[in-house]
């Protein structure tokens, strides 16, 4: 059974009887999606743990709540709005800016740290490309740093979570016109921020 068929028999499963297996598959199809871009976004393991527990766990009492669960039709874009708004909610908890503008500092130190050390190497490329690559890609991280967050985010769901525009649109409550939109100004953004 292929991935894509095999969620949407859990979820035609769990929308249907609410069996509580069928969500631990999804579960277990959906976790380490959702914990990366958790991560992501706030950069310290135990919290982004923590985050997606809670994640789940809102997902979870929302479809038993017998009035709503059917108004779920997409459970991946379910699951990233509740992701969002959990992160969103979880800064709002720190209640003063100076504090929200350190996280931010350190999500960015992290975040670099992080792909520091998961460089990228290729046996077939010679030394001199691999640090040409290995410069490339802190010029990147760099002007990421730099960019809007909703730029940012819009970056992290096409090109690392490999998104469509259909399941961006449905995550940030936005048109597909309006997706398109802010993923080429974000593209555009990153470029110029790159040149600099």
């Amino acid at each position: 059974m292929s991935s894509n068929l095999k969620e949407k028999y859990f979820f035609l499963k769990l929308r249907v009887s609410k069996d509580p297996d069928a969500f631990g598959e999804l579960y277990n199809i959906y976790v380490d999606q959702i914990f990366r871009f958790v991560y992501f976004k706030v950069s310290r393991k135990e919290e982004a743990e923590d985050l997606t527990a809670e994640v789940f766990l809102k997902t979870w009492q929302y479809i038993n709540e017998e009035k709503e669960a059917k108004e779920i039709n997409n459970l991946k874009a379910f699951l990233y709005q509740t992701a969002r708004n959990s992160v969103i909610d979880f800064y709002r908890k720190k209640k003063s800016t100076e504090s929200l503008l350190v996280e931010q500092k350190n999500e960015s130190d992290e975040i670099e740290e992080n792909w520091s050390r998961n460089e990228i190497v290729d046996s077939k490329k010679n030394p001199l490309e691999e640090m040409q690559l290995n410069s490339d890609i802190e010029e990147v991280k760099k002007a990421l740093r730099n960019l809007k967050e909703e730029y940012r985010e819009a970056i992290l769901l096409k090109f690392v979570e490999e998104m469509s525009i259909g399941e961006i649109a449905n995550i940030l409550g936005k048109k597909r016109g309006a997706v398109r939109v802010l993923l080429h100004r974000a593209v555009q953004a990153l470029k110029e921020a790159v040149r600099e």
